[in-house]
């Protein structure tokens, strides 16, 4: 009985696909805006519900919370600034591709990063909706990796419809891809 070995040739990467040659497709600029004005609205709220407190008559604030009052408010307004700044600059650099046998999604603003799924892979598909994006027309797809508990990576930011149609396609490729 003899045992066989299986080959390990070295592959040659120069005439491979490469993932930096793939066509790359923008989140709907709606999605840009819809964080920008997010963030804006919980700074604002959170201020003015400082600012209420501290000029409020029905009770005397502790002294405390009035020392400490003007640091509190420049830390929110801050905080509220680089998100949605954050927001303006990362945004757009959020980008994704189908391919017939994966599908990939770009994001990072200093540090770039792709993340890549084989469409074998992938166990199943989500498409969330909270009530925001729903009155903005978007819509973030949820894409699960086989033998994960957590989904593999999401691409936020999507026309509800191309979401349905990208959805439409990974089943659709997945049940040719695994049926012959």
């Amino acid at each position: 009985m003899s045992i066989e070995f299986a080959s390990n040739q070295q592959v040659e990467l120069s005439g491979t696909c490469k993932v930096e040659d793939m066509v790359l497709h923008s989140l709907s600029p709606k999605y840009r805006s819809l964080n920008i004005i997010v963030s804006s609205i919980i700074g604002f709220v959170i201020v003015m519900i400082i600012v209420f407190l501290a000029i409020q008559p029905l009770f005397s604030m502790p002294q405390k919370f009035l020392d400490y009052y003007y640091i509190g408010v420049t830390i929110i307004i801050i905080f509220t600034l680089w998100s949605v700044l954050y927001s303006y600059l990362a945004d757009p650099k959020k980008k994704y591709s189908v391919r017939e046998f994966d599908v990939h999604f770009q994001s990072g603003l200093l540090f770039s990063r792709i993340i890549s799924q084989p469409i074998m892979r992938i166990q199943h598909i989500e498409i969330e909706r909270g009530p925001i994006e729903r009155s903005a027309g978007l819509a973030t797809l949820q894409v699960y990796s086989a033998g994960g508990a957590n989904h593999a990576f999401e691409i936020p930011g999507l026309a509800y419809e191309k979401a349905i149609e990208l959805r439409q396609f990974i089943l659709n490729h997945k049940d040719v891809s695994q049926n012959g």
